[in-house]
């Protein structure tokens, strides 16, 4: 791809699209698939660097996984929880559900592993995951001091037992816990310390381990108990379109006063982050919920006061629609974004002043207020999800220019064509 591309603005966006497969499910169901006894397949699956780096970690450890790139389809061949490990290197690149997910799954094996990453994931915080893994038995590190990856497992198997985990940084940690824990020894009890960030993301972990067989006992995400020794079934499994990656789309009739349909997500869909369209409604959109699709036609947009905890993911979509609005917006319960694949409050705010709005960074989010927009050279920082949202300004913004777009092939491959292709109904 090319090193930079410049947005071409256009009139109101109509039409519809489906957005490739959840990245979060299609994640979360591999290890499970991975870790049942019988093959499982999993349809509409994510095709992208993320899930690249997931499968070649699970073949390291004698999954076997078939891949058809036409049919969005994978073949998983679980090995029942059973896996040896001889010096295993899994690289997880970028990919923080990758790491922590298997970071946890490396302790039910028997053997040495060890995870890794680019530059950026040695700076991504696991060590509050490595204390609970450590609570349950695991004789697991960091190997350096600063509780960042790169971390070595030597697995015998995961007793099992009582373990608290900090909800304030990831609910990835919990979520690598619970998928794990049916495989431990002994019964396994979660409590979660403090607040627990983007809680849609545990239930939807939840209940694919429930959709996969095993029991899980919850009490309001904050603590869970896991009967050990349980087995995950092999099955067939539909992955829902990507809800994170459906905000660009409602983003863009937000922008661009038009009205974008994406299939295959309903107001009842596992991912919490279609709760990022009635953040759009408070803004000024209309949305219509339909058997198979969510609708977001664009309106008068005006500034808003919101907690976006649970749909965190969405921040960066809705500062881009934040420029257009009148009145400031101000986004808090987000402090966890500046541990994401980049500082996604203070980054995030030096590209929005680019574009000519006044940003004050809170220590758990900002206050956006619109200005007169201005062309811009939006630096990425190797980050989709900036690429993706602030690509949206240039539907309406002469001369905003994506720097490194190739970024977006960690959850989103297609983006750019697909963007093109809804702005030609414009």
């Amino acid at each position: 791809m090319v090193s930079e591309i410049e947005i071409t603005p256009c009139g109101p966006i109509f039409g519809s699209i489906r957005p490739p497969g959840s990245k979060s499910l299609t994640n979360r169901a591999l290890i499970i698939a991975a870790l049942a006894q019988g093959r499982s397949l999993l349809t509409g699956a994510l095709a992208s660097e993320d899930t690249e780096v997931m499968i070649e970690s699970l073949r390291a450890i004698g999954v076997a996984i078939d891949v058809d790139d036409i049919s969005h389809t994978l073949r998983v061949d679980g090995n029942g929880g059973q896996f040896q490990g001889e010096n295993t290197e899994m690289f997880i690149a970028n990919s923080g559900t990758s790491m922590r997910f298997l970071t946890a799954l490396a302790t039910l094996g028997q053997g040495t592993f060890r995870l890794d990453g680019i530059e950026r994931m040695r700076e991504r915080p696991i060590g509050d995951l490595i204390k609970a893994l450590q609570q349950l038995g695991a004789d697991i590190q960091t190997e350096s001091d600063n509780g960042c990856p790169p971390v070595l497992v030597r697995a015998q198997g995961l007793p099992g037992g009582k373990a608290t985990i900090a909800g304030n940084i990831s609910s990835q940690y919990l979520s690598g816990l619970l998928m794990a824990a049916p495989y431990a020894r002994s019964e396994v009890q979660l409590e979660v310390d403090g607040e627990l960030v983007s809680q849609p993301y545990v239930r939807m972990t939840t209940q694919i381990m429930r959709d996969f067989g095993v029991t899980v006992e919850e009490n309001d995400c904050r603590r869970f108990v896991i009967a050990g020794q349980q087995q995950y079934q092999a099955r067939q499994y539909a992955i829902e379109p990507d809800a994170s990656a459906a905000s660009y789309f409602w983003g863009a009739a937000a922008v661009s006063g038009g009205k974008v349909c994406v299939e295959g997500l309903t107001k009842d869909a596992l991912q919490g982050d279609v709760g990022f369209v009635e953040a759009l409604r408070q803004m000024g959109c209309e949305v219509e919920y339909g058997k198979d699709s969510i609708t977001v036609t664009g309106g008068q947009l005006k500034g808003i006061d919101i907690d976006m905890g649970e749909i965190s993911d969405t921040v960066q979509t809705l500062a881009a629609v934040a420029l257009f609005a009148e009145g400031p917006t101000r986004v808090t319960g987000v402090a966890h974004n500046r541990h994401k694949e980049t500082d996604r409050i203070g980054d995030l705010a030096c590209e929005l002043r680019k574009l000519g709005a006044t940003v004050e960074e809170l220590e758990d989010g900002m206050v956006i207020t619109p200005g007169t927009l201005q062309p811009a050279r939006i630096e990425t920082y190797n980050d989709h999800r900036m690429a993706m949202s602030l690509a949206l300004v240039g539907l309406r913004q002469p001369g905003v220019v994506i720097t490194n777009p190739a970024c977006t092939s960690k959850t989103y491959p297609l983006f750019f064509e697909d963007l093109a292709a809804i702005c030609q109904g414009a």
